[in-house]
């Protein structure tokens, strides 16, 4: 289930095309980096792990959409940022790459 979520969110990211080159090459970037770490938390946090990769894929969709619907746009990414509460000193490195992750579509104006 984590990995489909994860092939969608490449898949999301790589059809975008409301998303600018230089801004999908970086999120593609973050998404591998989420890909390797959400493996890891989900051996020991499974729920978590999949937590983090449905609103990722949430605010990855959202980012994608023709038609902006800001109040989505913002719920996603506060499920995002909320997803990883309490794991900052068990795995901070993917605390950092979610965080960086929500940055990136606020930097959108998402």
């Amino acid at each position: 289930m984590i990995k489909g979520r994860i092939a969608a969110i490449e898949s999301t990211l790589e059809r975008a095309r409301k998303i600018p080159s230089d801004r999908k090459a970086e999120l593609l970037k973050l998404v591998a980096e989420l890909k390797s770490e959400v493996g890891k938390l989900a051996e020991t946090h499974h729920d978590q792990a999949s937590r983090i990769t449905r609103f990722a894929d949430a605010s990855t969709h959202e980012a994608a959409r023709a038609e902006k619907n800001t109040q989505l746009e913002d719920t996603a990414l506060h499920g995002l940022r909320l997803s990883i509460a309490g794991l900052e000193a068990s795995h901070p490195k993917i605390v950092a790459i979610v965080g960086r992750f929500a940055t990136a579509f606020s930097n959108m104006g998402i």
